[in-house]
């Protein structure tokens, strides 16, 4: 059962400066969720980011990849979480549930995490006559068993992060923007990375086609605050933001413990991303 008990968090445009923000948050997050048995809602946005997974930093020529990648004016971090490459940019929303890890370890599931993530969106999109699907996307960026498509066109991934004390549930939303041109990019990045074995290995052979936003999608003007908004509308209904709740929170960032935990994962963080000389992008 998860906790019904809920803060809401948001990080907003985040700039490269601040890219090892957001995954940062989400290993501090998963620990106060289980240290004191709350949910947390993470909203979070980025400005012309491409986000690795471990994997992708070892594609043959990842400097040429990386080159490929700036050369379009993105900067590139890698996350601690699992998957491949994603873009994030002024028309990506990321959004993560992190909630408490049950006392029985396995009593909720992987699947359980993907299907709860999959429920709230449909939710979001429930006023338009159109069927969310789940399936692999096998030729999109960082394919996995959970995208979400509608009419075969894959729009979201979702990933997960569990940790002893907590489970957090991720997923990126490509509402608005250049589809097509976050597409090309992440191919090139394959192509200049991997040379002739292009599509091999694990890495998947990227068509810019398989993609699109949902504006496109649902034939409508949806912007990064529209599906933000539907999406809490949906949690208002099944959780409690208790403000006192919030509070405690509120103080527990102020403090010396948050400080050092902070800083802790950000040395983690920074170690993770010494191969790409995180810093150093443009």
């Amino acid at each position: 059962m998860i906790n019904k008990n809920a803060i809401l968090v948001e990080q907003q445009n985040l700039t490269h400066v601040s890219s090892l923000e957001p995954f940062i948050y989400t290993d501090l997050l998963a620990e106060y969720a289980g240290n004191e048995l709350v949910s947390f809602f993470h909203f979070w946005n980025m400005t012309n980011q491409v986000i690795l997974g471990m994997k992708d930093t070892r594609v043959t020529f990842l400097d040429k990849g990386i080159e490929s990648i700036q050369a379009e004016n993105y900067n590139v971090v890698v996350r601690n979480s699992g998957g491949l490459a994603v873009v994030a940019d002024e028309g990506i929303l990321n959004f993560s549930i992190i909630i408490p890890q049950p006392k029985e370890k396995y009593s909720f599931t992987i699947d359980d995490g993907y299907s709860l993530m999959k429920v709230i969106i449909e939710k979001a999109l429930s006023d338009f006559n159109i069927q969310i699907d789940a399936f692999e996307v096998t030729d999109s960026y960082c394919p996995g068993d959970f995208d979400l498509s509608i009419n075969s066109k894959k729009f979201a991934g979702i990933s997960q992060r569990r940790i002893k004390k907590g489970i957090g549930i991720m997923i990126y939303l490509s509402v608005d923007g250049n589809q097509d041109k976050r597409g090309k990019m992440v191919r090139n990045f394959y192509k200049e990375g991997l040379e002739g074995q292009f599509g091999k290995d694990g890495f998947p052979p990227v068509d810019p086609n398989s993609m699109a936003n949902l504006s496109d999608l649902l034939q409508t003007k949806m912007t990064i605050d529209e599906m933000k908004n539907r999406i809490v509308h949906v949690l208002n209904d099944d959780y409690l933001f208790d403000k006192s709740i919030k509070e405690k929170f509120d103080i527990y960032q102020n403090s010396n413990e948050f400080k050092e935990n902070y800083d802790k994962q950000e040395i983690r963080m920074i170690q993770r991303n010494d191969i790409i000389h995180w810093s150093e992008t443009v």
